[in-house]
């Protein structure tokens, strides 16, 4: 029996196939967990515990409590139908069953089952989506119209279907082919994050946002400035049009080498000119020290895990879900159950790694402006527009935290004034 193939048991070769998949996989998480202990910026600066009462009022704290509850129990739902849809996909035929229908050469049907299972999900998701863009209205947070938000929920289906796509029809024409498949496809998951990372601030993200070049002034020639001062090679300064969509404020960077960007959110522009330099500030750490390249990196090696671990796990899946194997185009629910239980695993020590990695590029915007006080005034800005938690329970922030709470921020703020001997309050 081949690998691909259904009936009895796993003969000894196929067992010692899986045995080298088990060996490749145990030495590229080593080597991933070295990477990530040895780059990430464990010890930073120590501060005291963080205060939400010492920077924000009553009711602000109260109000952020009451966005927090009200936006739990959709969250912890969606969450919920996520790991049953995963679940369903990997542990019975459901995914068979979708797209058992389909008619065309493996490739169409591949691609096809990929449209019916995203669109399945979708639709099951649909209610809970609904509802969280409800509170985010009700809170004043989001101002698109149904329409725009509708529209990017489409953009984003179909760019998560497209990137699916290219992995899949990979996968399953390299599991036709190869028994070892395991290994040109660990290379080919490599090689394909890279690629994403770099095109998609030029490829994906004008689907959701026009972005101009901030508009000369002296803004733009303090912040390049700065850029230049930092070390940073900065030729732009980029602008999105988020109001059209949300009061929120944001910025960030994207992309690597030659696509490499600093976005700020219009919103942004509306706070005082040191707070926004503060922000731009921050992106630079990211850029100086290209976190957007060592994620990408990391990201790279845990897609390369993935594959192999694929091969590894795959044969009892297999059997529970009734496909004769990797190479059959009905096994893509499975393969994509399997994806998103391996995205929800590493999500917890995802964010642990981008926390400190946050945390070093607030303490690069210190450093370069030298301005404790604007910092404070920054995040204490940034956490009542955007109605952050103030105070987020142990599971919420293990699950969903990739930067350090406000107060957190606030507290590093102020030890890093104490040891440079910087007046703040």
């Amino acid at each position: 029996m081949s690998v691909n193939g259904g009936g009895p048991p796993e003969s000894d070769g196929e067992r010692r196939l899986r045995r080298q998949a088990a060996v490749a996989a145990v030495l590229l998480g080593l080597v991933i967990a070295a990477v990530a202990a040895f780059s990430t910026p464990w010890h930073l600066l120590a501060s005291g515990p963080p205060d939400p009462a010492r920077d924000f009022t009553a009711a602000q704290i109260a109000r952020s409590e009451a966005f927090d509850a009200a936006s739990t129990l959709p969250g912890y739902l969606s969450l919920a139908l996520t790991l049953i849809i995963a679940g369903l996909l990997v542990a019975t035929p459901l995914g068979v069953k979708l797209v058992a229908w389909l008619k065309g050469p493996w490739w169409l049907r591949v691609v096809l089952g990929i449209v019916v299972i995203t669109l399945f999900t979708q639709l099951v998701k649909l209610p809970v989506s609904i509802w969280g863009e409800t509170l985010l209205r009700g809170y004043g947070l989001s101002i698109q119209t149904w329409g725009s938000w509708a529209g990017d929920r489409l953009k984003n289906m179909g760019v998560d279907a497209f990137m699916l796509s290219l992995m899949l029809l990979v996968l399953v024409a390299l599991a036709r082919k190869f028994r070892r498949w395991w290994i040109p496809a660990a290379v080919g998951a490599f090689a394909l994050t890279v690629l994403a990372s770099f095109v998609y601030p030029v490829v994906f993200e004008p689907l959701f946002n026009d972005f101009t070049t901030m508009q000369q002034g002296q803004l733009r020639t303090e912040l390049l400035d700065m850029a230049e001062r930092d070390g940073v090679p900065v030729e732009d300064v980029l602008v999105a049009d988020a109001s059209r969509k949300t009061t929120a404020l944001n910025a960030y960077v994207s992309g690597f080498g030659a696509t490499r960007r600093i976005v700020v959110y219009d919103t942004l522009l509306k706070a005082p000119k040191a707070e926004v330099e503060l922000v731009v500030a921050h992106e630079l750490g990211h850029a100086k020290t290209d976190d957007v390249l060592y994620g990408t990196f990391i990201g790279a090696l845990g897609a390369a895990l993935g594959a192999i671990l694929l091969f590894w796990v795959f044969e009892p899946v297999r059997r529970r879900t009734g496909v004769k194997g990797l190479g059959d185009p009905r096994a893509i629910g499975a393969v994509i159950g399997l994806m998103t239980f391996g995205s929800l695993i590493m999500s917890p020590a995802e964010n642990v790694i981008s926390r400190h990695i946050e945390a070093r590029a607030d303490l690069h915007a210190l450093d370069l402006t030298r301005d404790p006080a604007t910092f404070i005034a920054m995040q204490k800005r940034l956490a009542v527009t955007n109605i952050s938690d103030l105070s987020p329970d142990a599971v919420e922030y293990v699950l969903y935290a990739s930067h350090p709470s406000s107060p957190e921020r606030i507290a590093m703020a102020r030890a890093w004034a104490k040891l440079n001997g910087v007046p703040v309050q």
